[in-house]
């Protein structure tokens, strides 16, 4: 996944969910950050930020904010990618390339059953599995987790896949970690303690957890390895 024009600047202040404004080169610029969680621990003032600025759109904001530096506790500078659209994108092309399901003869996005809709259906044959993607961008002492804010959505959508599976449809859920330099990812308990126990109870009855890292640039994202999931 590529974007067009990307820009470097310092993050200044969030007035609202939506906004960010920005130093690019002097000139204070608006952003449209594309993710609405806190990201309290990213978007901190004098941060090293990536604007994209897309080419041929005309819009309010001239700028998305899609990318920040994070330094980490030991002193590293991690380049975490926030764009809250990016997971799906990414997961589309390493699902495509046969990575996780390498028989797939048909993937579909955006696919809906009952009152839920699932982010991917992979056809394996007459087998059916139901994928849901979640980015995760929250980061402390090399581990990954999720949710950095509570997320009641994400915990009806793990239910509604323990159902399917119940019913016999494959199911799965995977992380994508829009950074490098993790070990291991687990549920954020702590902020969330319903979706830890959601996803528990999921893979204890046989839904599929996978975790993947990101190699990530300025202008760019794609998922590369496995990590160790810890529940």
């Amino acid at each position: 996944m590529k974007y067009q024009n990307i820009h470097k600047a310092g993050f200044i202040s969030r007035p609202n969910r939506f906004i960010a404004e920005c130093d690019l080169g002097g000139e204070a610029v608006i952003a449209h950050v594309k993710n609405t969680g806190r990201c309290k621990e990213l978007l901190v003032p004098g941060a090293t930020v990536y604007l994209d600025e897309p080419i041929g759109r005309e819009r309010k904001t001239k700028y998305d904010l899609v990318a920040v530096e994070k330094l980490t506790d030991n002193g590293d500078i991690i380049l975490i990618n926030m764009d809250s659209q990016a997971p799906n994108q990414v997961a589309d092309e390493f699902l495509n390339r046969g990575t996780l399901f390498s028989n797939a003869t048909r993937i579909r996005r955006e696919v809906t059953v009952g009152k839920s809709r699932f982010d991917f259906c992979i056809e394996q044959g007459e087998k059916i599995t139901y994928l849901e993607v979640k980015g995760c961008t929250l980061e402390n002492g090399g581990i990954a987790s999720f949710p950095d804010a509570p997320t009641e959505r994400g915990v009806k959508h793990i239910e509604e896949l323990v159902k399917l599976k119940k019913q016999g449809f494959g199911t799965a859920i995977l992380f994508v970690i829009q950074m490098k330099g993790i070990t291991e990812f687990c549920p954020n308990d702590i902020t969330h303690p319903a979706f830890g126990d959601a996803l528990r109870y999921a893979e204890k009855s046989g839904v599929n957890i996978f975790a993947y890292d990101c190699i990530v640039t300025p202008d760019s994202l794609i998922i590369d390895q496995p990590v160790k999931v810890k529940l």
